[in-house]
């Protein structure tokens, strides 16, 4: 139970992100299940990309909560996104190559949804938006990333890797860059479950 907190009842996180686990962790927020939801995360026709994050955990959320129903469900999804366009997850090293070579130099932001369903089934959401500056990759820069393959099952890269030596700026949130928003996960909770 998240006694540091006070809360007097735990929630189900509907993620299988380790880093996401690993965030509400370091704070003392300890899941009492964990379950990955299975949902299609397609975005739709011309949907921006605060939209589809609001809706992809709003969906995750909703599909725990409906096997769950009386219990707190805390859900997330973060995508990375230069103008309209969506960084997804790189299936392969040419992708993951390209959308270094997109990042270089610019910025770009990381936009992070969350959903957290209190167990009377009121749904509380928020979007963060974090705006990163990578500096200008050179191929060696290009390599060195690729090399440790930090890319693979993340969308665009692991802020707590080997990406960090080359952002130039960050305005915003860490945790939100990470997978889910911290502050905003604690407070809320504070809010619904004490």
């Amino acid at each position: 139970m998240n006694n540091f907190w006070g809360l007097k009842q735990g929630f189900i996180l509907a993620s299988g992100s380790l880093q996401r686990r690993r965030l509400l962790e370091s704070v003392q927020l300890f899941p009492s299940e964990i379950i990955s939801p299975d949902i299609d995360e397609t975005e739709l026709k011309d949907e921006l990309p605060a939209r589809y994050v609001r809706r992809v955990a709003i969906e995750k959320a909703r599909a725990v909560y409906q096997s769950h129903v009386g219990q707190c469900v805390v859900a997330a999804d973060t995508i990375l996104a230069v103008g309209r366009r969506m960084i997804r997850k790189a299936q392969n090293e040419a992708e993951a190559r390209a959308h270094l070579e997109l990042l270089s130099g610019r910025t770009h932001r990381v936009i992070t949804g969350l959903c957290i369903i209190a167990p009377n089934g009121k749904e509380i959401v928020r979007v963060k938006e974090t705006r990163i500056k990578l500096k200008r990759l050179s191929e060696d820069d290009i390599r060195f990333i690729l090399q440790t393959k930090e890319w693979q099952h993340v969308a665009g890269y692991k802020i707590e890797g080997i990406i960090s030596a080359f952002v130039q700026h960050m305005n915003g949130s860490y945790d939100s860059v990470v997978g889910i928003p911290v502050y905003d996960v604690v407070h809320i909770l504070r809010g619904i479950l004490r």
